[in-house]
């Protein structure tokens, strides 16, 4: 979670110092332990450094191999000694002990523009070459580190954050009308490339931008693997591979001596953390769980005795912090709970606290997200078999699936007859709270019913791809709007993602999808003798209920959405339509809506914006309580 920064000015002029400096200073949070400046006339980098590798001890940026290059970067690279053997078929030797951010650099210099072909990682950078006058920017391949750039009537400029481009005098702070209608109906933006600002961009995941001579270009250089094809003879060939690979996975996220795990009861994070745990345990390293859990307010949640059981057979130790006691919104006021951009915040205290949680273990943190994108069942792959007519292949999978699973139950046979027959599924209803004229100015109504659209009927179509749910839920735009606001912290830590990594998922789409991606078949085979029983047989369950109703329908004391929305009120959402829609949420609990809370989240952060205070909420809850688990 390093920090990042540049200014290129188009026109020649040279670079204002204090004016990096002061954009440096807001994104300095990030990385606490070295901090560095380079100009060259008319183009200035900036880099705070948060030190999370045994490589990055005597790291120092921005950096260069010949005082032609410059290079600030956010990375870790993995895979890294597949790539300095790459290196040293390119004639480029004594690189094992470097830093990540040096090896990005050797391979600009070896492949140019097509060296983040050879990357592997999280990684976020731009690279000046003197000789070129070009600058080249680029994001890893699914996003997780954030890059942002704007472009004014005389500079390109980069950074980490979307506050500190606001910083430059050409950046205006006005809002994007479509974003906030995004936010509005979705939590996010459906455009990947915008930002709540007008003016700031974001760099797509895996994107280039590439500036010469003032004129940029931006292209992708890599998409999910659709044409891959795994097969073995063997089944335990599948489940071996697949477990090479995640243990790489994990170890190539490690690479320090103490981490932190965000632990449900599930067996995603669960699997990491073992893997964690094995690996530290050999290099003399600790790992530490954390989990989130519910006591009264879903008396039904039993993740904290599941979580207990992993912690027990790891032999590691765990911390709980316990959710039940805030209350919506709460502590909204403090400068800490702030974000850049509108985001569901109603229990960001939660959030906040978590991470503080997190950060007293390490500043590097493991998390199991991305495992149920990645094996995502069949259900689509069986509808487009009938939709093309391929009856038979129906027919041989539907075979083999039963003889399997002795059901048919998970193949997708009812979707696929609904899908024939035309009979469409549940569809959520478009919010009528929203204003007409700010909706009709924008196109509000027919984006909603393309983004619906899309989403349900899962417009991915690929002949004889047997991982259409898989690619759907992998390309929502979601993910790095997640993976951002994790990033977003105020704290020194780094989250990562083992099962968002390009090897693991290139395998996984690569494999039939029957029997291995129902019901996590292959990872489940894989966690054999490694998690306990009750947890690597235990089936995909949802929370035990809804917090944000069980907080708002509570018998006696319940939460209470305050709707005297002002700046929203008065220009996007109708008050007294709102209010009916929360009062038919908290009387059923169907979410017929994106985000219930989503105008007073939008109202929060309109107000943190102009120095108000925003106080929504009126809650009986009481005050955060953290339990500790036995050190076992």
């Amino acid at each position: 979670m390093s920090g990042i920064v540049g200014i290129v000015n188009l026109d020649g002029a040279p670079v204002n110092r204090q004016l990096l400096q002061q954009m440096l200073g807001i994104v300095a949070y990030r990385g606490p332990d070295a901090r560095g400046i380079w100009i060259d006339g008319h183009v200035g980098f900036g880099h705070v450094l948060l030190r999370t590798t045994r490589e990055s001890l005597r790291e120092q940026q921005p950096r260069s191999l010949d005082g032609q290059v410059w290079i600030t970067a956010d990375a870790r690279v993995d895979g890294r000694g597949d790539l300095i053997q790459e290196f040293e078929y390119n004639g480029r030797s004594d690189l094992k002990a470097v830093a990540d951010v040096e090896l990005i650099l050797q391979a600009y210099h070896v492949w140019g523009e097509d060296c983040v072909k050879h990357l592997l990682g999280d990684f976020a950078f731009a690279i000046w070459d003197g000789r070129r006058r070009r600058l080249f920017c680029a994001r890893d391949h699914f996003g997780v580190k954030p890059l942002y750039y704007a472009q004014t009537a005389s500079s390109l400029l980069f950074a980490s954050d979307v506050d500190t481009l606001r910083q430059h005098p050409g950046v205006s702070s006005a809002l994007s009308e479509l974003a906030v209608g995004d936010f509005l109906l979705f939590g996010g933006n459906q455009d990947e490339s915008t930002t709540i600002y007008r003016d700031i961009r974001r760099l797509m995941p895996a994107h280039r931008l590439i500036v010469t001579r003032g004129t940029p270009r931006l292209d992708r250089y890599w998409t999910l693997p659709t044409g891959g094809y795994i097969r073995y003879a063997n089944d335990d060939d599948y489940v071996a591979h697949f477990r090479k690979l995640l243990r790489t996975a994990v170890e190539d996220r490690l690479r320090t001596d103490r981490v932190a795990c965000m632990m449900s009861g599930g067996m995603d994070s669960t699997a990491v953390a073992a893997i964690a745990s094995k690996y530290l345990c050999r290099n003399h390293g600790e790992v530490r769980a954390y989990t989130i859990i519910h006591d009264r307010l879903l008396p039904d949640d039993h993740e904290k005795y599941f979580a207990g059981l992993v912690v027990e057979t790891l032999g590691i130790p765990v911390d709980y912090l316990v959710a039940d006691p805030y209350r919506l919104f709460e502590r909204w006021d403090e400068p800490e709970m702030r974000s850049q951009q509108p985001v569901e915040a109603s229990t960001m205290a939660m959030w906040v606290d978590f991470l503080h949680l997190l950060a007293g273990q390490s500043s590097v943190v493991l998390t199991g997200l991305g495992g149920d994108p990645a094996m995502a069942g069949s259900c689509s792959y069986s509808v487009d078999l009938l939709r093309r007519g391929h009856i038979g292949r129906f027919l041989v999978e539907a075979a083999r699936h039963v003889r399997r699973f002795r059901s048919l139950k998970g193949f997708g046979l009812r979707s696929g007859l609904q899908g024939l027959l035309g009979q469409d599924d549940w569809r959520p209803e478009y919010p009528n709270w929203i204003r007409p004229e700010f909706a009709a100015r924008i196109g509000l109504r027919e984006r909603w019913e393309h983004c619906v659209r899309k989403f349900y009927n899962r417009e991915v179509t690929l002949d004889g791809c047997s991982h259409l749910d898989a690619l759907h839920l992998l390309r929502l735009p979601l993910w790095s709007e997640l993976f951002e606001l994790w990033y977003a912290s105020v704290l020194p830590i780094e989250i990562r993602h083992p099962f968002f990594d390009v090897r693991l998922i290139t395998f996984l789409l690569a494999i039939p999808t029957l029997p291995w991606c129902y019901r996590k078949t292959i990872h489940r085979e894989a966690m054999r003798g490694i998690l306990p029983e009750p947890i690597r047989t235990r089936p995909k369950v949802a929370l035990a209920g809804d917090p944000m109703h069980a907080r708002l329908s509570h018998p006696t004391k319940p939460d209470t959405l305050d709707t005297k929305l002002g700046i929203v009120g008065e220009n996007y959402v109708d008050r007294g339509t709102y209010q009916q829609a929360v009062e038919q949420y908290k009387a059923d609990g169907v979410v017929r809506y994106a985000m219930i809370t989503a105008p007073v989240n939008l109202e929060c952060w309109l107000q943190s914006r102009s120095g108000a205070v925003c106080v929504p909420i009126r809650s009986f809850l009481g005050q955060a309580t953290v339990t500790q688990g036995d050190c076992v």
